[in-house]
């Protein structure tokens, strides 16, 4: 297979050079396997924890391999990258343990936890343009005005190669792999797990994955105009410009993308926080997201993914797990208007209690939300074990003669 690749595109022997290379400078991740995501999707999964990298991501690979390759001339000058997440910190923290400058420009809409954690990496983080695109222009002209070496984050050989030791790695502790699912943003990490799994286990399937609002390297692969946009948790893989070089592995060696939908994504951020006890973040869930999206592909097969990136907001964690908490029905939200008279709200808890809820939010308005003066809007939050339980709760207060809606 890998001799459908050509000049520039990185080989095997190069991605085991880049894997002595970062020995040291980068974690060899565990891979794990856990029941309660087996159960979920059908399949066993051997997951790559490359959240516990000490930035929390997957992009420390590409980074250092990048850094160790420069010039001593290069060294000297310093080196710029353009990233609004994992990039800039594998860059800041790889740069300064080499004794580097590193230059950082972001975007200034950049949240500030985000640039205090480069900047306590050692780089210099320089803020400029509303969006990605416009901080990329800075960074390329900062680079050409001060002889400052750009790294990419994935459109370039050296960091295609350092991405691909995570699959070295995985396909080395959990050897009966059959797929490997990669998140695709750029297409580093995919391309260079691809080049591994194609040239040492060419019977392993590799497949890509995307985001349903950024399908760009997909519609790239198919000869579609790319077409992307819209919010995702999965910000990480949200990607308009696909890297070329990347693009041209994929191509090459037969990679199939597969687009996940939204819902899929925070799904498998809730699985795996609950069922593994693993934090990731949205791009860093994708490719169990493309477990639970197309389960029919990978039933009963031994599939290798990695959890790439930990480095999700703590609020918007807690908003996918109680989101889907409601979507798995172990939490109602009930809606009653009910008379106003002394006794009834006693009487709604005692029923749900009775059932084993655990009402965690009232809401009782008295003056203005209800129909008429003599009745009373009712909102309830109820926690529950499981969706029988919920149903158990709701037959119990329609027994009551109150009429319940779910909101």
């Amino acid at each position: 297979m890998t001799a459908l690749l050509r000049a520039g595109q990185p080989t095997l022997a190069e991605i085991r050079a880049a894997a002595a290379r970062i020995q040291g400078a980068v974690r060899h991740t565990p891979t794990i396997e856990n029941p309660a995501v087996n159960a979920a999707t059908g399949a066993r999964v051997m997951l790559k924890l490359d959240n516990l990298q000490a930035t929390g991501a997957f992009k420390e690979r590409g980074a250092a391999n990048r850094i160790a390759l420069l010039t001593a001339r290069e060294r000297a000058a310093g080196v710029i990258a353009m990233s609004a997440g994992n990039h800039a910190q594998a860059v800041a923290r790889h740069a300064t343990l080499a004794g580097i400058r590193a230059t950082i420009v972001m975007p200034k809409y950049t949240p500030s936890t985000k640039v205090l954690r480069t900047e306590a990496f050692g780089a210099q983080v320089v803020l400029h343009g509303e969006t990605l695109a416009e901080a990329a222009a800075h960074a390329r002209d900062l680079a050409l005005r001060e002889g400052l070496t750009f790294i990419h984050p994935y459109d370039d050989a050296a960091v295609v190669a350092g991405q691909g030791t995570l699959a070295l790695e995985l396909l080395e502790d959990a050897p009966e792999v059959q797929d490997l699912i990669l998140p695709v943003g750029g297409g580093g990490l995919c391309a260079g797990c691809a080049i591994v799994a194609a040239e040492l286990r060419p019977s392993v399937r590799v497949f890509g994955v995307e985001v349903e609002g950024y399908p760009a390297m997909a519609q790239r692969l198919a000869g579609l105009p790319v077409q992307v946009g819209g919010p995702t948790i999965a910000e990480g893989i949200a990607v308009r410009d696909v890297g070329e070089l990347p693009l041209s592995i994929l191509r090459a060696l037969g990679v199939e993308v597969l687009v996940v939908p939204e819902r899929a994504v925070e799904q498998a951020v809730a699985l795996l926080a609950e069922g593994a006890k693993v934090v990731a973040e949205g791009a860093g869930a994708a490719g169990l997201a493309a477990l639970l999206a197309f389960p029919e592909r990978f039933a009963g097969r031994v599939v290798g993914t990695p959890v790439c990136g930990g480095n999700i907001d703590a609020r918007a964690l807690s908003n996918v797990l109680l989101r889907q908490l409601l979507r798995d029905g172990r939490i109602l939200r009930l809606r009653f208007d009910i008379p106003d008279r002394p006794g009834v709200l006693a009487d709604i808890s005692a029923r749900i209690a009775a059932m084993g809820g655990n009402v965690i939010e009232v809401q009782h308005q008295q003056l203005f939300g209800a129909p008429t003066v003599q009745s009373t809007e009712l909102y309830l939050m109820v926690e529950v074990r499981d969706q029988a339980q919920g149903e158990a709760v709701i037959a119990a207060l329609e027994a009551g003669n109150y009429v319940v809606r779910r909101v």
